[in-house]
């Protein structure tokens, strides 16, 4: 059954009986990671998906190349506000000493933590021997997870996948051994690289990992989770300490609260109203032109017009409009248009195994 969308919803959620802790960090019991997703986690993103219940966030994944060379869009990437804590920013690179080195100037601007990406099923990273890539040498990933871990004072994590292909699903092995390097916390997306974001995830070698006797690190799950139905079947059926959240949340950062209150009471939350979804969409747009600047924050908004107003009947033409104009007024004055035509519409959300992210929008 529905029940109502109370206030605050984000912020109070009973009495938290347990605690998950990554290093010094402290996270509610079956805490929410919101993905890191290149061209989508940025700023404004986090912002919203943080008012709506994501207990932890990260970076866009950043270059460690890029971030020795000085490069403008990588360390653009490191901004981040107070009020995302706590937040981890991910790097990526197959060179140990670059590696290293980005790790000291991550640790220059005190993330809470700091992630490695050893996952990007993407050509261009694979090529150079980064992301994903790394899943074919262990002693390679042993050695880059290494040297970060010995580069910085701050918490490091892993996100990674369950091996290269199927013919080397090795991620216990993988798990045991960066274990060993002194990591705090591990994220498995439950594909191989070879599989990209085809087909089902597989949470089962993810689950092998978490109860293994010798993991005694946080494992969370990645893969699949779109509904607050599914992160409540994940979390019975496979035992992890927390789930992270890409695809589902581009649009939909209602999903953080609807899973947390969901878990709490076996209820689901009304979806947001048209009212919730314009109020939500108009936030992401204005700290999108604040961080961005009027041009480029409108511009790489209209991405993100599609999910906010998913499920509305004939927004054809509005979307259209959305899409096509330059200025802040024109956009809220669309935006204001769509709250009045539609007011006390409330679309309903199906659950639907989610379609790949563009390889320009990749959840890594």
């Amino acid at each position: 059954m529905w029940c109502s969308r109370p206030a605050f919803q984000f912020k109070y959620y009973g009495f938290i009986i347990s605690m998950v802790n990554i290093g010094n960090i402290q996270l509610p019991e079956f805490p929410l990671l919101l993905a890191p997703m290149e061209d989508v986690s940025d700023p404004p993103f986090r912002y919203v998906c943080k008012q709506n219940g994501a207990d932890l966030m990260y970076s866009e994944f950043i270059s460690s190349e890029g971030l020795i060379r000085d490069a403008i869009k990588s360390k653009k990437k490191l901004d981040f506000s107070e009020f995302e804590r706590p937040f981890g920013v991910q790097i990526f690179g197959g060179d140990e000493e670059a590696m290293a080195l980005s790790a000291r100037i991550v640790d220059a601007v005190q993330p809470d933590l700091l992630d490695i990406n050893f996952g990007c099923p993407v050509k261009k990273v694979v090529c150079k021997g980064a992301g994903a890539a790394i899943l074919k040498d262990v002693d390679q990933m042993v050695r880059l997870t290494q040297a970060v871990v010995n580069s910085t004072s701050m918490p490091v994590t892993v996100k990674t996948r369950l091996g290269w292909d199927d013919t080397s699903r090795n991620i216990l092995e993988v798990a045991k051994r960066l274990q060993d390097t002194g990591i705090k916390a591990l994220t498995i997306h439950g594909r191989t690289r070879a599989q990209l974001y085809k087909g089902e995830a597989d949470w089962t070698l993810i689950a092998d990992v978490k109860n293994d006797q010798n993991i005694r690190i946080p494992i969370f799950g990645n893969g699949d989770i779109d509904s607050p139905q599914k992160a409540s079947n994940y979390k019975n059926s496979y035992g992890v300490d927390g789930i992270m959240i890409g695809r589902a949340a581009i649009g939909y950062p209602w999903i953080f609260n609807e899973i947390k209150h969901y878990l709490q009471t076996g209820e689901l939350l009304e979806p947001p109203t048209v009212e919730e979804r314009v109020e939500v969409c108009r936030t992401h747009l204005i700290k999108s032109v604040e961080w961005k600047g009027p041009t480029l924050g409108i511009l790489e908004m209209r991405r993100h017009y599609t999910n906010y107003l998913k499920g509305l009947p004939h927004i054809r033409d509005y979307r259209l409009k959305l899409v096509t104009v330059k200025t802040l007024q024109e956009v809220e004055l669309i935006l204001e248009e769509i709250r009045e035509k539609y007011e006390g519409f409330v679309p309903q959300v199906e659950t639907v195994l989610l379609p790949p992210l563009p390889l320009s929008a990749c959840a890594y």
